[in-house]
């Protein structure tokens, strides 16, 4: 067992997920004005270190996704991956530097960064974090995403993972096939088939350990613009044959995505997934808004209040860590 395999199984076992806290500065800020709150460094470091000194983080976060300007901060002397580290859980980092228009498109983006990552993975890797994580995205309409946007994000991914696990980190390979939209849960299905697999047949031709890396995609479903409805045991049904047909066995785990649906409805189609599945995969969750969104707003109006904003905080993780056991069920939201 190699040392990547192991990290990436340290933080998908036993239940546990990944804390999604990467936002950018930008995102977090309308985050935060969204609930009244003024966006400095000092508020997005004061809601975060609340998350990660919760108890929640013992008994059911593996691993944390950090931005650039966490993981650079500090609480009374100790850094972030410290306070993060003394709760066995694993500190990990956001790499790309965001997302922009595909030069022959403006409808769809090209994730940037791989300029210089080499040596930000290293500065990384001395700051504490053990993985990492970049994100394409992928629009569907009638025409797209193009084969262009699919092949070029698929190489970026691709080439992000290698970098990765040279520099001693298990790379998150996050594909997402956005919800945006009024397409049906078929074309769902068939896109993010196409988009999966490009991803390993670059992650393959790089030569990218894939007992080394955790994949990070969405589940299929229709476009949040569609009036199409799908219950939850057809989004499983769905998402394991897509992943079954696509993701090569040798990968340890699959870390979903929430990509827009509610806390609850995230939950939910978790479990499901986890009831039915049967095939060789961990299957977990990598929340950030799935997670964070009902103790930010607890929070914004409780600022003092640690310990409450805590408890909303440990429930809803709680109940993600339920459902990657396939052991939630809806009355256990009311307690």
């Amino acid at each position: 067992m190699s040392a990547l395999n192991t990290t990436a199984l340290k933080i998908i076992s036993s239940g546990k997920g990944i804390l999604a806290t990467d936002e950018s500065t930008g995102t977090m800020t309308k985050r935060l004005e969204s609930v009244n709150v003024i966006s400095n460094s000092e508020n997005r470091l004061k809601f975060r270190n609340i998350l990660f000194s919760s108890e929640a983080m013992n008994n059911c976060i593996g691993g944390v996704i950090l931005y650039d300007e966490t993981i650079k901060q500090k609480v009374n002397s100790e850094t972030i991956s410290e306070i993060i580290s003394k709760t066995d859980t694993i500190p990990g980092i956001k790499v790309d530097i965001g997302v922009k228009n595909l030069s022959s498109s403006k409808e769809e983006k090209i994730t940037e960064g791989l300029d210089g990552l080499r040596e930000r993975l290293n500065e990384y890797f001395s700051l504490g974090a053990r993985f990492t994580k970049w994100r394409g995205v992928y629009k569907i309409t009638e025409t797209l995403p193009s084969k262009l946007a699919i092949f070029t994000n698929a190489h970026a991914l691709a080439r992000y993972s290698s970098l990765a696990q040279e520099a001693g980190m298990v790379p998150i390979v996050e594909p997402e096939v956005l919800m945006d939209g009024s397409h049906a849960y078929k074309e769902c299905y068939k896109k993010t088939s196409e988009v999966i697999k490009r991803c390993f047949e670059e992650l393959i031709l790089q030569k990218v350990d894939l007992k080394g890396i955790i994949l990070k995609p969405n589940m299929i479903l229709p476009g949040n613009e569609s009036n199409e409805k799908i219950n939850s045991e057809q989004v499983a049904e769905l998402t394991l044959k897509c992943l079954t047909e696509n993701v090569p066995k040798e990968v340890p785990g699959i870390a979903f995505l929430s990509g827009g649906q509610t806390e609850v409805q995230a939950t939910e189609n978790l479990n499901m997934i986890n009831l039915k599945n049967n095939s060789n995969f961990i299957i977990t969750y990598s929340y950030g808004r799935a997670l964070q969104q009902n103790a930010l707003k607890y929070w914004s109006n409780n600022q003092d209040d640690i310990n409450g904003t805590q408890e909303i905080f440990n429930h809803r993780a709680k109940m993600c860590t339920l459902a990657a056991k396939g052991q939630w069920n809806k009355e256990l939201e009311k307690n």
